[in-house]
C-alpha cells in the first residue's frame, strides 16, 4: 500500500494551522505533531522529510493537526510539557505549566538557603511542577507538600510524581488552600493560584478560554480572590522569617503589595520576567 511523504504531509498540516488559532505557530506545531505521532526526535525528522509514513499514520496525524487547528492546546494532544527540564503529563484536568512560573521556582529555591531543613507547601498544585521541580532541585532535607482543590488535577500530580521519580519526596493534599494543614508551619508557602479577573474572559485565546480548567484561570472580578484568602492564612502557617512567594498577573503588584502589608508581611519585593513584567511576588513574616 502507497504511503505519503513525510515532507508533503507537513506542508499539508501547515496549510490547515495556518487557519487556527495561533497561525505563527503553524509549522512548528506541524512538526510537533509529526515527531509525537512517529516517536522521533527533531534531528530525526529534519534528516527523513523524503520518507513516506502510511496512509493509516497520515490519517491519524491530520486527525491530531485538526484538533489543533480547533483550537486545542497541542500539549493537551501530546498530553505532555517540558517545565524546569523535567517532561510532565498534562490534561485538560490541570494547567499547563508556562515557562514564567519557572521564576517562581527559583526564587523559592533561593529561599530555602536561608534554613537548614525547609518544610515547603505549594498551594494549588495543579500538575504538580512546582513540587516536583523543587524535588528535584532541592536536598532530600527539605520536606515538601502539595495541596489542591481538585482531586482529578492530583490525580495527574502523584502520576507526575511517580513518573519522574519523587513519590516519595512529596505529600499531596487535597483541599481548599491550607485547611489540610491546619495545625502545621512552614518556613516556605509557595503558589501559583488563579489570577484572572473574570471580566477578562472573552479576551483569551480560545486556547486559554475553552480547554483550560476555569478553576486554575479565574479569581473574581479584579482576579485577586484568591490572594485575598490566601494571604492571612499563609501568614498563619509560617514561621517567623518565613516567606510567601506567589505568581502574580500583569499590573497586580500594586495591589499584591497592599494586601500583603495589610496583613503583616514585609520585606516585600517582586521578581520580574523576562519582558520585566513584576510575575512573582516575595514577602516575609516577621
Amino acid at each position: 500500500m502507497m504511503g505519503t511523504l513525510i515532507r508533503t504531509t507537513l506542508k499539508d498540516a501547515e496549510r490547515l494551522l495556518l487557519t487556527g488559532p495561533q497561525p505563527d505557530r503553524a509549522r512548528q506545531d506541524a512538526d510537533l505533531l509529526m515527531r509525537y505521532l512517529l516517536r522521533k526526535n527533531k534531528v530525526w525528522l529534519l534528516g527523513n522529510r523524503e520518507k513516506q509514513i502510511s496512509s493509516a499514520e497520515a490519517g491519524t496525524y491530520l486527525r491530531l493537526v485538526e484538533r489543533r487547528r480547533r483550537g486545542e492546546p497541542v500539549q493537551y494532544i501530546m498530553r505532555s510539557v517540558e517545565f524546569f527540564g523535567i517532561t510532565l503529563a498534562v490534561t485538560p484536568s490541570v494547567l499547563i505549566p508556562r515557562p514564567e512560573t519557572e521564576h517562581l521556582v527559583e526564587k523559592a529555591i533561593d529561599l530555602t538557603s536561608h534554613f537548614p531543613n525547609p518544610r515547603i507547601v505549594d498551594i494549588g498544585t495543579g500538575s504538580g511542577a512546582i513540587p516536583i521541580a523543587l524535588a528535584h532541585e532541592l536536598p532530600q532535607t527539605a520536606t515538601i507538600s502539595a495541596i489542591d482543590l481538585s482531586r482529578s488535577a492530583l490525580r495527574i500530580a502523584r502520576f507526575n510524581a511517580a513518573g519522574t521519580g519523587f513519590a516519595d519526596r512529596i505529600r499531596f493534599l487535597q483541599g481548599d488552600l491550607l485547611t489540610p494543614v491546619a495545625s502545621e508551619k512552614f518556613e516556605i508557602v509557595v503558589s501559583n493560584p488563579p489570577y484572572i479577573p473574570t471580566t477578562d474572559c472573552d479576551s483569551l485565546s480560545v486556547e486559554v478560554r475553552d480547554h483550560e480548567p476555569a478553576l486554575a484561570l479565574f479569581a473574581g472580578p479584579d482576579g485577586l480572590d484568591i490572594y485575598r484568602r490566601l494571604i492571612p492564612q499563609a501568614f498563619n502557617h509560617l514561621v517567623t522569617g518565613g516567606y510567601l512567594a506567589l505568581e502574580i498577573g500583569y499590573g497586580q503588584s500594586p495591589a499584591i503589595a497592599d494586601l500583603l502589608a495589610t496583613g503583616g508581611f514585609q520585606q516585600i519585593e517582586f521578581v520580574p520576567d523576562l519582558h520585566s513584567i513584576p510575575r512573582v511576588a516575595v514577602a516575609q513574616r516577621p
